[in-house]
This record gives C-alpha cells, structure tokens and sequence, in this order.
C-alpha cells in the first residue's frame, strides 16, 4: 500500500502544500498567496482569517 505525506507551509507571502509519495517524490503543490499589511511606518500584519481560508 502507497502511502503519502502532505507538507504545509505558511510563509509571510503565500500558504502552500505539497504532496509527497512514499518515496519523498512531490506528487503536486498548490500556493496561494497572502498579502502582507504595514498599518505605520514599521509596522507589518497580517489577517489571520485570510490565512485560515488559504489553508
């Protein structure tokens, strides 16, 4: 039986996942990307419900 593994990654510009087979072989990626707000000079948010719905 083939088994898979299935890689998250948040990022500050884009959420991605990534499918692997049972050989470490990525299978297929999908991306997508965030924005990045800067409210005041130094200042950097991000919207967490932006990034939940790119899970």
């Amino acid at each position: 039986m083939a088994g898979y593994i299935l890689a998250l990654d948040q990022g500050t510009t884009s959420s991605r996942a990534i499918l692997y087979d049972d050989h470490a072989r990525p299978i297929k990626m999908a991306q997508q990307p965030t924005t990045l707000q800067t409210p005041k000079a130094g200042f950097v948010e991000q919207d967490a419900q932006q990034i939940w719905q790119t899970q």
